[in-house]
């Protein structure tokens, strides 16, 4: 199990993970065991329609669960590629697991997973992602 790098004063503002940001998401993402795993449960200044988390927030949720698995390693990396599949509504006030881990490597490319799941386990969006390793 990796440790949780701590945040250099300017990504303490980062809007998925900052706790200084005022409207951000404040995301508190641990490993357990090799994944990358933060519960979170949204309110509705962060909906779409009526009840359903808009779909950039959930795109961001699953990025920086891919990019911050890699950060929090100490290893900096930007997405170079991002593929996002909705698979149901994600609800406004529901609890969620957002996780995301390692699938492989090849030359300075990582190849990352990520879901977001209800409580029960059911997956309403999961993305995938080719991070490149940057100095």
């Amino acid at each position: 199990m990796a440790e949780v790098k701590e945040k250099l004063p300017g990504e303490a503002y980062c809007f998925a993970c900052g706790p200084e940001n005022p409207i951000g998401l404040h995301l508190d993402f641990q490993f357990v065991a090799d994944k990358y795993v933060a519960e979170k449960n949204l309110s509705r200044e962060y909906q779409s329609y009526d009840g359903v988390v808009h779909g950039g927030i959930v795109t961001t949720m699953l990025d920086e669960a891919m990019g911050g698995f890699l950060y929090s390693t100490g290893e900096k990396a930007v997405t170079a590629r991002l593929d996002i599949r909705y698979r149901k509504p994600t609800p406004v006030g529901a609890d969620l697991v957002i996780t995301g881990w390692e699938e492989g490597r090849r030359g300075s490319f990582v190849n990352m997973k990520a879901t977001i799941a209800l409580t029960d386990g059911t997956v309403t969006a999961e993305g995938s992602a080719k991070m490149a390793l940057v100095d």
